[in-house]
């Protein structure tokens, strides 16, 4: 069992140490993860205030529900996989004034998920910047660990990737360069292994309703978007998991879907604060959204359990 101190350093070396490879490559029987994104400490406060710059001085409603998130995930039975969180852990871009102390306060909370869930970070813009350096994301993975790697879990292989490199890489070219290659070679990779699914979890949403909508802040620029969906479409990516836009939507590109997840911490739409629980069966992917209170006081519901609980 690793230490508390080495839960938000697991992705060491482009993998998960949580999961060792040569015990997770075969399929197991059905299993399920929880998905979150954007705890943002100091988002509420700073869009409340209408300054996203320098308003983001409290993050106490946040602590508290990244605290309800926590313990409703304690309390699941079974125990999910393990707990993704899609990017923006803390609304303090690199070098302002209260990034230090949110991301203290966040690990705080963290700390007291049950030690056999791992948790799994993705970058989001305001972890690494909207244009990142070598300087900003060397300091994401001082904090959280690599900031694109891939794992495998009973046969599904998992990608974690840094969706800011497809955004503005101006700042860092050589970074995106690396991880371009080494996400075909892990494609490849997935492609001999012939696994049950591929699923990838990044932090700005390719698209959020349409593959062809405009672009916009909240999704990928369409030339880099057309390229990434097409290379997933045929490596046979299932869905692609994703947060920024502090609502849900999502839609389907040729058989890949595209889910969007709200946000833990500041709404931005009608949805509530809520966590994602996906079910991975050997056929698909089934999944559905919980409010916080939802799923902390009724856990998950029986239509899912017995998704689960159908063995090989």
């Amino acid at each position: 069992m690793a230490a508390a101190g080495d839960a938000f350093l697991r992705a060491r070396g482009r993998t998960l140490t949580a999961f060792r490879p040569d015990d997770e490559c075969q399929w197991k029987g059905p299993f399920y993860f929880i998905q979150g994104a954007d705890p943002q400490f100091g988002l509420m406060k700073a869009w409340t205030c209408g300054d996203t710059d320098n308003g983001d001085d409290e993050w106490g409603e946040e602590i508290k529900l990244a605290e309800q998130a926590v313990q409703a995930i304690n309390k699941l039975n079974p125990k999910p996989k393990f707990f993704v969180l899609c990017g923006d852990l803390v609304h303090g871009m690199p070098g302002t004034l209260w990034r230090k102390n949110q991301v203290q306060d966040l690990k705080n909370v963290l700390k007291n998920t049950d030690q056999d869930i791992p948790l799994v970070f993705v970058s989001g813009n305001h972890d690494v910047g909207n244009s990142p350096t070598r300087e900003t994301i060397d300091d994401y993975c001082k904090n959280w660990g690599d900031d694109y790697f891939s794992f495998w879990v009973g046969g599904v292989f998992f990608l974690v990737l840094n969706s800011q490199l497809f955004f503005d890489s101006s700042q860092c070219p050589e970074l995106k360069q690396a991880q371009d290659v080494w996400l075909d070679e892990q494609l490849a990779v997935a492609e001999k292994q012939k696994c049950k699914h591929i699923i990838v979890f990044q932090h700005i949403p390719l698209f959020l309703s349409t593959p062809d909508e405009d672009h916009g802040y909240f999704n990928l620029e369409k030339s880099v978007r057309e390229e990434i969906m097409e290379k997933f479409h045929k490596a046979g990516i299932k869905a692609v998991f994703a947060g920024h836009y502090h609502r849900n939507a999502g839609g389907s590109y040729k058989g890949l879907e595209m889910v969007v997840s709200s946000a833990i911490g500041c709404q931005l739409g009608e949805d509530t604060h809520g966590l994602r629980v996906v079910v991975v069966t050997e056929e698909k992917l089934v999944h559905r959204y919980y409010s916080l209170n939802e799923l902390s006081s009724q856990g998950i519901e029986k239509e899912l359990l017995d998704v689960l609980a159908k063995q090989k």
